[in-house]
């Protein structure tokens, strides 16, 4: 199992923008046969800053999650280009 946290953080004005880009690659990215979880969130306290955390059952499954025509499109298409900073923080299950 890959699993990982990407933090995200936006201009205020770009919120509708990218509520409706994560509203789409959530969708899409769910239907993946490898994908385990796919959950954005915000922070309650910064409506800016995005949380997505994500598994997907092995590397394979992962490598074409981000092949895939949702990503491209709605992650380095979109999301990717209104971000002001990004982070990636891999998990390991205890």
């Amino acid at each position: 199992m890959v699993s990982f946290i990407v933090r995200l953080r936006f201009a205020a004005e770009d919120r509708e923008e990218i509520a409706e880009h994560l509203r789409l690659i959530t969708e899409a990215s769910r239907a993946e046969a490898g994908c385990v979880s796919y959950i954005p969130l915000t922070l309650e306290d910064d409506p800016d800053s995005v949380l997505i955390f994500e598994q997907y059952a092995d590397e394979a499954a992962l490598a074409a999650h981000r092949a895939s025509e949702h990503f491209q499109r709605y992650a380095i298409g979109g999301l990717y280009q209104r971000m002001r900073e990004r982070a990636v923080e891999n998990l390991r299950a205890l």
